[in-house]
Order: C-alpha cells, then sequence, then structure tokens
C-alpha cells in the first residue's frame, strides 16, 4: 500500500486536484485504489497565501519508491508546480506519504513522510482512505493518530488555545 498526500491552493484548486488523480493514474503500472473527500484547509507554515484543498489517496504500483517520486514530480511540473517559496503557495503538491512499511531516508525520498502525524489535513484523510493501515515509523493505525490529534486539539481548545 502506498499512500499519497495531495493539495492545491492555487487556481482551480479542485479541478487541479482531480486533473493530478487522473495524470497519475495513466501511467500503467500505477492504479489508485480509494481517494479521499477534498478538505479545505488553513495553510501551515510559509508566506500569508489562500486555503488549500487536501486530500489523500491509496495506491498500487509495481514501480519501485524512486520511480513513483519521479512519476508524481512529472505530474506536479505537468500541471504547472513551481518550487521558488518554501512552504509556498502551489498549483499541486503531491506527497508520497507512505510505500508499504519501508523506511526511506536519503537525499531524494523521505519516507514515512516526517511530518504525516503532526499534520491534521494529512491525517484526517489518510483515516478516511486507509483507517487500519499502519503507519511504519510508530507501528500504529492512522484511525489512532487521527483520533490522538482530535483529542489533543480538544484540550488546547478547552484551556483557550485556539480560536
Amino acid at each position: 500500500m502506498v499512500l499519497v498526500g495531495l493539495g492545491s491552493n492555487l487556481g482551480d484548486r479542485e479541478a487541479q486536484l482531480e486533473a493530478a488523480v487522473r495524470l497519475v493514474a495513466r501511467h500503467p503500472a500505477v492504479r489508485w485504489r480509494r481517494i479521499s473527500r477534498w478538505r479545505e484547509t488553513e495553510p501551515v507554515g510559509g508566506p500569508p497565501q489562500g486555503k488549500y484543498l487536501n486530500g489523500a489517496g491509496e495506491l498500487v504500483t509495481t514501480l519501485d519508491p524512486w520511480e513513483l517520486l519521479a512519476h508524481l514530480q512529472s505530474v506536479e511540473e505537468e500541471l504547472g508546480r513551481v518550487r521558488t517559496i518554501h512552504h509556498g503557495p502551489r498549483t499541486i503538491d503531491i506527497d508520497m506519504l507512505t510505500y508499504g512499511q519501508m523506511l526511506i531516508d536519503d537525499e531524494r525520498l523521505r519516507v514515512p513522510h516526517p511530518r504525516i502525524t503532526e499534520r491534521p489535513f494529512v491525517l484526517e484523510p489518510l483515516a478516511e482512505v486507509a483507517p487500519d493501515g499502519i503507519h511504519p515509523a510508530t507501528g500504529r493505525t492512522f484511525r489512532e493518530h487521527w483520533e490522538e490529534c482530535l483529542g489533543a486539539a480538544s484540550r488546547q481548545s478547552r484551556r483557550g488555545g485556539l480560536a
């Protein structure tokens, strides 16, 4: 099971995401198994920018992780992704979140994605498409991580930390 995160906050966000889904699947060695619904979220980090539409999907592929990364990046490029500002606005963002239970940390690729458990906009759609999927580094399900995230937000809200 390969889990992928998708996001867009420039132009027609939904159209960008739908195009990304189509273009990712045009590779003969890649097939979507499930895709979450899109969620509007606030940007995290970076300069002031518009809200994102985010989601996640589960892929089946015979590509190795680096081949899949190259394919995902080629889709981003085809959809006009320009990497100029770190955490800046983007037409499309496609992140490989997990690749089975592999742990990879090299100059080109880190899986699982290092901030999965810190980002509600990633955890919520992951809990939708792969609730019982196991995070390769923590050994816990994505549903457990999402529930923990909800509990932390609830505790923070009760302390008056969130608007």
